[in-house]
């Protein structure tokens, strides 16, 4: 915490804007993960959880996003490789306690849209994806009994993101900083927070291979709150107000038709630039693999006078 009091200090004396933004957003984000991840030890210890019960699970596969530069609702189509782990408390042979961290990525460019008009919007963008999220998991059928079950899962996911571009020189900018539709002083709009809640949820299949080793295939979505992951959502800003407020930078990016040597120029003030009426998603398939962490012997519990013991049976 030394950092926080020295950060603080300067804040105090004000002579610095800019340390006094990178504090505020850090100790958000600080504050936010804190009471997330003592959320989560809470939880775990008030159902007194047992080394038999808990399983530890990795996986990877890939992410993707549906949003204003990507329209389709599931594609593989630009996605990218995605990886993470994280564990399962084993309340029954049926439900589960997770959590899990998952690191990916998601992009869209316009060149590969049908649209004309999106093509000459011509915009792009990249975010990294870092999504904590905690929630339970249901089984429907015993893989202590079965060989292979459909399941579901849905929680509460915490997220950061911060979408770039790359400028005509191959530079790297990143655009939450720039305010490419006027956020921070046109009509009322505010610069989006890059750490979000979203709602996670979805499902798959899980294999038994052993009662201590499983396999699946699973497909997680995100419903998100904001429209701006991919920093595309409502009008254009009028452009010498853009040009004012938030400089070059943000009136170039904000706009890239012109660099497709169309004579094409900056829109009207209010032409639409993206659809603030559907939120953006993203999205992760992945290949799951689970190793419970005290295996061997009888299981814990015995459910219908029959104990869950040894390897499963049937299929279904």
């Amino acid at each position: 915490m030394l950092i926080f009091f020295k950060i603080a200090s300067e804040i105090q004396s004000g002579h610095d804007n800019r340390i006094r933004s990178i504090f505020v957003k850090f100790y958000t984000l600080y504050l936010i993960m804190r009471k997330f991840i003592s959320s989560a030890i809470l939880f775990l210890s008030i159902i007194n959880i047992q080394a038999q019960n808990f399983r530890v699970v990795v996986f990877g596969g890939v992410s993707n996003y549906q949003g204003d530069l990507q329209a389709k609702k599931y594609t593989f189509d630009q996605a990218h490789p995605a990886f993470g782990f994280g564990g399962l408390y084993e309340i029954n042979d049926k439900l589960f306690v997770r959590a899990n961290t998952t690191f990916g990525t998601v992009s869209a460019n316009d060149k590969y849209s049908k649209d004309i008009n999106i093509l000459e919007r011509n915009l792009n963008f990249t975010s990294p994806i870092t999504d904590i999220n905690l929630g339970l998991e249901y089984d429907i059928l015993s893989l202590y009994e079965h060989s292979v079950t459909p399941y579901i899962f849905a929680g509460v996911s915490v997220f950061h993101f911060n979408p770039y571009t790359t400028d005509t020189a191959g530079k790297r900018v990143y655009l939450q900083p720039l305010g490419t539709e006027g956020e921070g002083f046109y009509q009322g709009r505010s610069k989006y927070d890059l750490t979000q809640i979203a709602i996670p949820f979805g499902g798959g299949l899980k294999f038994a291979i052993s009662d201590d080793v499983r396999l699946g295939v699973e497909v997680g979505l995100r419903k998100l709150f904001t429209d701006y992951l991919d920093d595309v959502s409502m009008t254009y800003a009028d452009k010498s107000q853009l040009l004012a407020n938030n400089g070059p930078e943000a009136v170039e990016l904000a706009f890239r038709g012109d660099e497709l040597h169309k004579g094409l120029t900056y829109p009207p003030d209010g032409t639409i630039r993206g659809n603030p009426k559907s939120k953006d998603w993203y999205y992760f398939t992945m290949l799951t693999l689970s190793f419970r962490i005290s295996g061997g012997g009888e299981k814990y519990a015995v459910q219908g006078g029959k104990a869950k013991v040894g390897c499963p049976g049937k299929v279904f």
